[in-house]
């Protein structure tokens, strides 16, 4: 499922491809990816809206529209949005047609067509005056100015469960998943299996610190593109290039040689190096 990381590049490359152009219709193909309202007022209610803003909430995209709503959408593991071109006389380079795949299209002003495609069909849209009636239980921005050491803290006090487990919970951090989260715990030196109130200040410090850091640098490299996470431009993301736990157990870790490890968290899998995270 993409995080934080993969859901602000796509929102970054969805901005120049769709600021200020309206839709002139749109088509629901498979009615529960509208999670609200329902698809029947979802169509009517996007007709002739402009896009105006672009933002992210955890992993949520936020399409922002000129009468004010908010398209709030989530990929989920398989969900895409893809700006097809409008159709050219030489067929051969025509944008070929939806296929069952593609659950809502969008027509625009310019002749393109806003598709969301998705085979797994998990991932949602919801159309909103409020975007808290959607968003309003996700915790902190871990990359916001007012996340700091003292929230991390107060976030993992007293609690029993493994810090893997609070680091992947939305209401508690939002935008974090799975591989983010074995990421940063190595760069912290932290066993994820440690219960998340075991954590002294100089841990959670570094934490906070790696967090951030992972999370930057997954940004820059537009994400990553381990399964089936790719931007709306088609190229895919490079951070996979610089793991260095996840997804490479049995295999020597970079900073000592010990064999990187592989156990179940919060029915996820976490990989660590049980000599560099104690």
């Amino acid at each position: 499922m993409p995080e934080l990381p993969e859901v602000e590049t796509y929102v970054r490359a969805l901005k120049p491809l769709l600021t200020g152009k309206t839709i002139l219709a749109a088509e629901v193909h498979w009615p529960r990816t509208i999670a609200a309202p329902d698809p029947a007022s979802f169509t009517d209610l996007v007709r002739g809206r402009r896009f105006a803003s672009f933002g992210r909430r955890g992993k949520y995209m936020l399409l922002g529209l000129d009468s004010a709503e908010t398209l709030i959408v989530h990929l989920r593991m398989t969900g895409e949005l893809r700006l097809h071109p409008p159709p050219t006389p030489d067929a051969s380079s025509s944008t070929p047609p939806a296929d069952k795949h593609t659950h809502v299209q969008f027509e625009l002003d310019t002749g393109e067509e806003l598709r969301f495609r998705d085979t797994r069909k998990f991932g949602r849209i919801w159309l909103v005056e409020d975007t808290t009636n959607v968003l309003g239980k996700l915790g902190p921005e871990p990359l916001d100015e007012a996340f700091v050491p003292q929230t991390l803290a107060q976030t993992l006090a007293g609690r029993k469960a493994n810090v893997k487990a609070l680091l992947l919970n939305q209401s508690l951090l939002a935008g974090v998943g799975n591989i983010y989260a074995d990421e940063s715990l190595f760069r912290a030196r932290i066993d994820p299996r440690r219960a998340g109130g075991s954590l002294v200040l100089e841990e959670i410090e570094r934490l906070h610190l790696a967090l951030r850091d992972v999370l930057l640098e997954g940004i820059e490299a537009q994400g990553s593109s381990v399964q089936n996470y790719a931007p709306p431009t088609g190229a895919k993301g490079g951070f996979q290039e610089q793991f260095q736990v996840f997804r490479r157990s049995g295999e020597p870790c970079f900073a000592c040689g010990t064999p990187i490890s592989r156990t179940v968290l919060a029915q996820r899998s976490t990989h660590f190096c049980p000599a560099c995270q104690r």
